[in-house]
């Protein structure tokens, strides 16, 4: 399977953004987003799993931000409310077969990153 993520764009401070990350084909696995910022390490944004029963933020985006997905058109979504200008970054989703996944390297497959930019 192949991820592409998209939806990024430049936003002001308090605004929103949805992206979303479309999979070449079926996919049940856990879909995670996760972001990284110039000079910093990429971290753990969101992860659904399958069936969407099981939903993972990070602390700091938890009540701003929201993931979901579609399994009829294999895409996932992250809702993204409230935007500050430390949720600037390259936004990657990425898949993993392990159940509560947030670590890197638990996820084998990666989209190509779409660009967040919040303005002050």
């Amino acid at each position: 399977v192949q991820l592409q993520a998209s939806g990024g764009g430049l936003v002001q401070a308090g605004g929103s953004l949805r992206l979303s990350c479309a999979a070449s084909g079926r996919t049940v696995s856990t879909i995670g987003w996760f972001r990284q910022a110039p000079g910093k390490e990429r971290e753990f944004v969101a992860a659904i799993n399958g069936n969407g029963g099981t939903i993972y933020y990070a602390d700091s985006v938890k009540g701003r931000f929201t993931i979901s997905r579609d399994n009829a058109k294999n895409t996932v979504y992250l809702q993204m409310n409230s935007l500050k200008p430390e949720d600037t970054g390259v936004y990657y989703c990425a898949r993993s077969y392990r159940f509560g996944a947030r670590a890197v390297h638990d996820y084998d497959v990666w989209g190509q990153g779409t660009q967040v930019t919040v303005s002050s």
